[in-house]
């Protein structure tokens, strides 16, 4: 039997496109001089497209591929695939959950201690000697005994809010209704009010047309001058310029972020700040979990074309 062909939209580590060659005939658009005649050229043979969150696979593509059957994305986030265009042409659509979420939740509440104890400062304060000329480093803020709000209380914020609870935070959230599995955590429904009794505020919802830029200039500066934004979700849930003046006019605190718009050429006006931490994009960055994201993204594929039901699906 023939290997269906895929169109491969970003690069994978070995132990993924080794295994992936194995079972499908790959088309690597992300090396083509010319994507558009390479799409012209393999399109028609195409059935599945594997890409990543933030590369996705855009209407224009999937109409290059009339014979698309299944768009598989080695991330949580499917934002930047059409979902409209898949729905119109009955394509499915799968993702990676679960198997990143413990990592994305780990990076988020280690941004925010590493924020609010200064330590990327404080090495620096060791290794240029700083310590043994200038004596002990500047007093920070302590973590614990604060109050956290989550914004987006589903398998992400779900396990950031559990960590937060180990630091004896008071933690609220927001979501669309209150959930039954957190009943001891505060439901508040409107993000300005959550922002509000925020100490540090938790981005943690699927980006959607519904929730771009949710977290905007009301809420960035409700969390306020003492207060500290940490975005482990997309950075189109974030009012990025609103976000970068209140940085800059210190009606915000501070901020940690692994996403940005336009990543990885982010706002150089970030570069200037002192008030926030800045990471390339690397909440699922572990061997562990990037490999079952990867075996993830084969095992739909393969369920897809054995006629069995997708372990993910989100179309």
């Amino acid at each position: 039997m023939s290997k269906p062909d895929i169109l491969q939209v970003g690069p994978y580590p070995d132990w993924d496109q080794i295994p992936l060659e194995d079972a499908f005939n790959m088309h690597k658009y992300f090396e083509a001089p010319d994507a558009s005649a390479f799409l012209q050229s393999v399109g028609n043979s195409i059935r599945g497209i594997a890409t990543r969150g933030e590369l996705g696979a855009n209407r224009a593509m999937i109409e290059a591929c009339p014979n698309l059957e299944v768009v598989s994305v080695y991330g949580v986030g499917y934002d930047a695939v059409d979902l409209e265009a898949c729905r119109e042409k009955g394509i499915r659509v799968t993702n990676t959950p679960d198997v990143l979420t413990n990592d994305v939740a780990d990076l988020g509440v280690a941004m925010m201690l590493v924020q609010s104890r200064g330590m990327i400062g404080a090495e620096t304060w060791v290794r240029d000697g700083s310590w043994q000329a200038k004596g002990l480093y500047p007093l920070k803020s302590r973590v614990w005994g604060k109050r956290a709000g989550v914004l987006g209380l589903g398998r992400i914020g779900f396990e950031v809010a559990k960590r937060l609870a180990g630091f004896d935070l008071e933690i609220a959230y927001s979501d669309i209704t209150a959930k039954d599995y957190a009943p001891d955590w505060t439901f508040i429904a409107d993000p300005v009010e959550l922002a509000k009794r925020s100490d540090f505020l938790f981005v943690t919802l699927a980006a959607s047309a519904q929730t771009r830029h949710i977290v905007n200039r009301e809420v960035i500066e409700a969390v306020g001058p003492d207060g500290m934004i940490i975005n482990i979700s997309r950075a189109s849930n974030i009012d990025e310029a609103a976000l970068l003046d209140a940085l800059e006019n210190k009606n915000l605190g501070a901020a940690a972020l692994d996403v940005f718009e336009g990543e990885p050429a982010l706002n150089p006006r970030f570069l200037e700040l002192d008030n926030v931490l800045l990471q390339p994009h690397h909440a699922s960055g572990t061997v562990e979990t990037r490999k079952a994201m990867g075996k993830l993204v084969r095992d739909n594929l393969k369920a897809h074309f054995a006629g069995e039901d997708l372990l993910t699906p989100v179309l």
